[in-house]
């Protein structure tokens, strides 16, 4: 966690990844939490959960920024349609529902809990699977038409039975080569940003504290 807090006040690092999940004997919460707000590229820390929610700029979870910008380059219409998601994870799950919500969809959490999940997935018109438990979601629950996001990976394989639902969806991510490269492009992104806001910040106070 020292550490962590030491990369944060370093005014020579623009961005930190914390690689997760982490050893059983550290809190990752914690360790998140030690990562500056401004420094946070991989969106985990409360502080970016709230500026994304509330559409006040900061970081967006890697995952779910790179899943909304997969379905923009798809011209992927989301205002009115209705999304489920399933998983509730608070770097996967949560936010991606918090981006589909803020874009004017309809969003419905499925989780372990839930019951009836064939009935939820088949009224999706966006499915975000966000899991880790291969091919939980079956081919045949799949509305005929709907966008699938396979956002989880366990061996190899995704959260969607792929082959089935491939033959209902109107658009589908594979498992691999879907949603992991776009979290990787995501956060080479939103690293880019830190480090100019970072320079932006050091020259404006460069300025400022310029002789007259």
């Amino acid at each position: 966690m020292r550490q962590i807090r030491e990369l944060s006040d370093d005014p020579a690092v623009d961005g930190i990844l914390l690689q997760h999940p982490v050893p059983e004997q550290i809190d990752e919460r914690a360790a998140f939490e030690a990562i500056a707000a401004a420094k946070d590229v991989d969106g985990v820390t409360r502080t970016s959960f709230a500026t994304m929610a509330f559409d006040e700029g900061g970081f967006h979870s890697a995952t779910p920024g790179g899943i909304m910008a997969l379905l923009d380059a798809y011209d992927i219409p989301l205002a009115g349609k209705h999304a489920v998601v399933v998983g509730r994870s608070p770097i996967l799950g949560k936010p991606v529902g918090m981006l589909l919500l803020a874009r004017d969809a309809t969003v419905t959490y499925c989780h372990s809990r839930t019951t009836g999940l064939a009935d939820y997935v088949a009224e999706a018109d966006v499915l975000v699977a966000a899991v880790g438990r291969p091919e939980l979601i079956r081919g045949e629950w799949i509305t005929p038409g709907a966008v699938v996001v396979d956002a989880g990976y366990a061996d190899n394989t995704g959260d969607v039975e792929y082959a089935a639902a491939a033959e209902r969806a109107s658009f589908i991510t594979p498992v691999p080569g879907g949603v992991g490269p776009m979290t990787i492009a995501t956060l080479l992104a939103q690293t880019i940003r830190a480090a100019r806001d970072h320079e932006a910040g050091r020259q404006e106070a460069s300025w400022w504290g310029a002789a007259p």
